[in-house]
């Protein structure tokens, strides 16, 4: 449904976005994950023609961006970082105005109005003007705003931006809903958000695509890298890394925390082999006391952490 194909921006002599491209299926929920500055949001204001890229190819359906900019803008609905309301108007008369100028028909406008305020949950703030809205109205009312072409395609830049764990769930549940009928592509720094809503994950880093899957594939793309986190008393690090290092599939040991004659650390293990038991048989033959020991799965997270940080 959109192909994008070696598309890039600069401002001036620095490069935002470097040669990316992107092809998304109909139907399809992405994630676009970066670190500040990686060219999230410039990547989306291109998708929605909002900047004119320095480079590379935009196509959603049988349209070019480059030709069919207005066409394109049709069957998309796009919600900023920053969703730009009028606060002073209230949600209705807003949503009222939006109507108009996205030319839905006045027969249907006021059925329209009232599915979107059931569809964001905004039905009883409809008469409150936005101004007088938490953060988290106002992302509803900015998210009724872009669906209210009922646009193929959404386009969401950071859409839990600032909002508090509650709001955050709202949020997912409404993307969640849409997404059953519509493409959405969203940007977000929350990792958890991303592997709970997205069924695709894109990473940037510095301009270019690191990571491209679902969070099993990039898992498995990672090689599934397992850690133990053990927690000892009596134990001094040097002491625990001699003995540890040298059992087969342990590939390193980190210190995490040592204090007050405790010690936390975490052992790097491959993903083909589990020597738990016999890190276990090990420490049954000193005098050190367990506080803690528990395998743990490459995360989204770290795999998040190490494709943005290795280029430091």
């Amino acid at each position: 449904m959109i192909q994008v194909e070696n598309l890039t921006k600069y401002y001036h002599d620095l490069c935002a976005v470097d040669q990316i491209s992107i092809d998304i299926q109909k139907g399809a929920i992405l994630g676009l994950l970066g670190p500040n500055g990686a060219g999230k949001t410039t990547t989306l204001r291109m998708l929605t023609g909002f900047l004119q890229p320095t480079a590379g190819s935009i196509h959603v359906k049988d349209y070019s961006i480059d030709t069919h900019s207005l066409e394109i803008k049709k069957i998309l609905g796009y919600l900023p970082e920053s969703a730009p309301l009028y606060h002073d108007m209230l949600v209705y008369d807003y949503l009222n105005y939006v109507a108009d100028i996205r030319q839905v028909d006045k027969n249907h406008k006021p059925n329209r109005i009232r599915e979107l305020g059931d569809l964001c949950g905004i039905y009883n703030v409809m008469h409150q003007p936005i101004g007088e809205l938490s953060k988290g109205y106002k992302q509803r009312v900015g998210l009724a705003h872009a669906m209210m072409n009922d646009p193929e395609i959404l386009i969401l830049d950071e859409p839990t931006s600032g909002l508090d764990p509650n709001q955050i769930v709202e949020i997912r549940q409404i993307i969640k809903h849409i997404g059953k009928e519509k493409t959405i592509i969203l940007s977000t720094h929350i990792l958890s958000e991303a592997e709970a809503t997205c069924d695709r994950i894109v990473i940037i880093n510095r301009g270019k695509i690191v990571a491209d899957g679902s969070t099993e594939s990039l898992k498995e793309s990672a090689g599934h890298k397992k850690y133990i986190q053990l927690g000892l008393q009596r134990a001094d690090f040097n002491s625990v890394d001699t003995v540890l290092s040298p059992i087969k599939g342990i590939t390193g040991i980190q210190r995490l925390a040592e204090s007050n004659n405790e010690l936390d650390v975490r052992i790097d293990c491959l993903s083909s082999v589990d020597p738990r038991a016999e890190i276990y048989q090990i420490i049954k033959q000193t005098d050190w006391v367990v506080l803690d020991f528990h395998q743990e799965s490459q995360t989204l997270e770290t795999i998040f952490r190490e494709l943005t940080l290795e280029s430091e």
